[in-house]
């Protein structure tokens, strides 16, 4: 069975690399490479592909976890592996949340991305051993619990709220503020008010629904 592919990258010069790249692979097949998530989906809605080859960074638009979540809506959906330059603990969190299969480096070797495909394409998760390493090492450490507080300051955060209101909405003043979100952020070890609401949700510390995190 030839496994039809999806490229997914801003990059020109990377779509054609990586489709160089595959076409050497006789079970695999390129049948379309997209710049940006809504080009993307409206492709996979009409070729239907196997495995969608997904960079997280995808210049002004969407993102790949966005472009991954609305890919895993969809009814037969590809199985989407991730392919990109990023390794922190929240960027592969986001994506394995919202539905990806995989996620490699492009920095990893050809025999990594051909044998991630193969996985995906059986429906089994492909992850970089870096990553591999990195998930293994967060479950096994032990996590610092959020104080009632932080919890409820990130709560405020998924809402949307900014530092003033926090703290009008607290009675607190927003240095206070200030200082819980820096408490908030080393406890999930992120550097921003999104990677703190998506950490929060992913631990199930907070629960989002459909409301949008913050950016």
């Amino acid at each position: 069975m030839t496994i039809r592919i999806l490229i997914v990258d801003d990059h020109p010069v990377v779509r054609a690399g990586l489709a160089a790249l595959l076409a050497g692979e006789p079970d695999m097949a390129v049948i379309g490479e997209c710049a940006g998530a809504d080009e993307a989906v409206r492709f996979a809605a009409a070729e239907r592909p196997d495995v969608v080859l997904m960079d997280l960074q995808l210049g002004a638009g969407p993102d790949g976890v966005d472009a991954t979540k609305r890919l895993a809506a969809t009814p037969d959906a590809p199985r989407v592996l991730v392919l990109t330059t990023y390794d922190t603990e929240v960027d592969v969190t986001r994506a394995m949340a919202a539905g990806a299969t995989g996620y490699l480096l492009k920095a990893g070797p050809p025999e990594d991305l051909f044998r991630g495909i193969r996985a995906a394409a059986r429906s089994e998760t492909a992850l970089a051993p870096q990553v591999a390493a990195r998930l293994v090492g967060r479950v096994r450490a032990p996590v610092p619990e959020l104080s009632p507080r932080e919890t409820e300051i990130c709560r405020l955060l998924a809402d949307g709220l900014s530092n003033r209101q926090i703290a009008g909405k607290l009675f607190i003043s927003e240095a206070t503020v200030k200082t819980h979100l820096t408490h908030i952020y080393g406890k999930l070890g992120v550097d921003s008010r999104a990677a703190a609401v998506a950490v929060a949700a992913e631990r199930r510390i907070i629960r989002i629904d459909s409301r949008e995190a913050p950016r």
